[in-house]
């Protein structure tokens, strides 16, 4: 017996398909915003994690600035130290150089020759006074050179003047002063223990 069917079956094939492709569809879109869902937290995630490390290496950084205005704070008191240290040093080694100065020139004056007046400027002398004759300024300027507190002995003026009844030179040198060999040792004491161990 022959079967006829009479339903309309391709409207129903359609509509099925249809019904098909509205499913997929859906699921298609729940899918891809499920996908865009994830991604977007994990993006957050991981935009959160390094907001995270970024703050943490800003502390850090305050932190070191700090640290490094400490250490320059420091570095400064060290080095206003090390000033007021060399300058109490120089003190220390200079305090004697009037005593040895003035034993130079007493040790170094020639016979006929005398001082007027001394005046000192940092390490600078000028010595003024009076001699019996040229000869005696040359003597004392050759004496002068040969001590060991002062060096560069230089004429500055020497002139013939009467005093009493006598014809004298008077004469202005400037000689430099150096600091003594012990009071050197003394103020360095890489020196005085390089002199020890020899």
């Amino acid at each position: 017996m022959i079967h006829i069917n009479l339903l309309p079956y391709r409207e129903i094939r359609r509509r099925e398909r249809r019904i098909q492709f509205y499913v997929v569809s859906g699921l298609m879109i729940a899918l891809g915003a499920a996908i865009g869902l994830v991604g977007h937290l994990y993006m957050s995630g991981r935009v959160d994690y390094q907001e995270g490390r970024n703050e943490f290496l800003r502390a850090e950084i305050r932190k070191l600035d700090a640290e490094i205005a400490e250490i320059r704070r420091l570095r400064a008191q060290i080095d206003a130290l090390v000033a007021r240290k060399q300058v109490i040093e120089t003190l220390q080694g200079d305090r004697v150089q009037p005593v040895y100065m003035f034993n130079d020139l007493v040790a170094q004056l020639p016979d006929a020759v005398y001082f007027r007046s001394l005046r000192q400027s940092g390490t600078r002398v000028t010595l003024n006074g009076h001699a019996q004759s040229n000869a005696r300024v040359s003597h004392l300027m050759r004496s002068l050179d040969a001590s060991p507190t002062m060096t560069n002995p230089g004429l500055v003026e020497v002139k013939s003047v009467s005093a009493g009844g006598r014809r004298l030179s008077e004469f202005t040198l400037n000689i430099r002063l150096d600091r003594p060999p012990e009071t050197e040792a003394a103020s360095d004491p890489q020196k005085t223990a390089a002199a020890e161990t020899n």
